[in-house]
């Protein structure tokens, strides 16, 4: 049933957000174009308009799809929609689950399809060269390998989307408690929880710098820092953020299982 739920869910964003993603495509195969012909201002300009356009459209994906998973969460269980799925044979936890998961596949497909465009708008063998050479200068300075350096990133890029899903949908579910102004305090919620969540982050890195002077020197200091330091910080951070991501899931999990109020 979990399979069904997420079909339905990934079907009712991607009427939307497929959109962006053809745009994308499609400014991206302009841009390849007009950047390909020489010696025209006309088309170094139309060429820089259509980047400009690409990019536009791959941020509109990203930030669409997670406002639309927002939204669907709303819909299908506070609004209309929510007698149909408050009657459907399914555990609530699946319900939920549904709604996670399609978030993060839509920022999934969302980031490939970044990734997709700007290879087709910019690829040549100067520009890998030269980003292979950007990796390599990268990875060196961090004492670590390309790939992971690559994958490092990834991660933390993963962990931090995971966790805007899950405080947007625990605030949702805190805020539809409230008799009145219910988006309006879903969305201030929001925003407070990830603002305190974030500055308790930075709360237990000082209180880790107070007992590692690496640490410290990032926080109350311009001049170069060692590597080991930043890595610690990142290590840290990933640590840190996972735990987040575990405990919004539960928190959020547990508050829907307990009942919602329909609206």
């Amino acid at each position: 049933m979990l399979n069904k739920l997420l079909k339905y869910d990934l079907k009712w964003i991607y009427k939307v957000i497929v959109v962006f993603y053809i745009l994308g495509i499609v400014f991206a195969l302009l841009t390849r174009i007009f950047s390909g012909i020489d010696n025209s201002l006309m088309f170094t300009i139309l060429g820089k308009i259509t980047s400009g356009a690409m990019i536009s459209m791959l941020i509109s994906a990203l930030i669409n799809g997670l406002l639309r998973s927002w939204v669907r969460f709303v819909n299908n269980i506070y609004k209309d929609e929510s007698y149909l799925t408050h009657t459907l044979p399914v555990k609530k936890s699946n319900i939920y689950l549904s709604k996670v998961l399609m978030a993060l596949i839509v920022s999934f497909t969302s980031m490939v399809l970044a990734i997709i465009c700007i290879f087709i708008a910019y690829y040549s063998k100067s520009n890998m060269e030269g980003l292979k050479t950007f990796l390599k200068l990268a990875a060196d300075s961090y004492d670590t390998s390309v790939f992971s350096l690559i994958l490092s990133v990834a991660v933390v890029l993963l962990l931090e989307i995971t966790f805007i899903i899950l405080i947007g949908y625990s605030a949702i579910i805190i805020g539809h408690r409230a008799s009145q102004g219910k988006m309006a305090k879903s969305a201030i919620l929001g925003i407070v929880l990830y603002m305190a969540t974030s500055s308790f982050t930075l709360l237990i890195v000082f209180i880790i710098g107070l007992f590692n002077k690496g640490i410290m020197n990032i926080i109350n200091t311009t001049e170069i820092v060692n590597v080991s330091a930043i890595k610690s910080v990142m290590y840290i951070g990933m640590i840190i953020y996972l735990l987040y991501n575990v405990l919004y899931f539960i928190l959020g999990k547990i508050m829907f299982e307990k009942g919602v109020n329909v609206e």
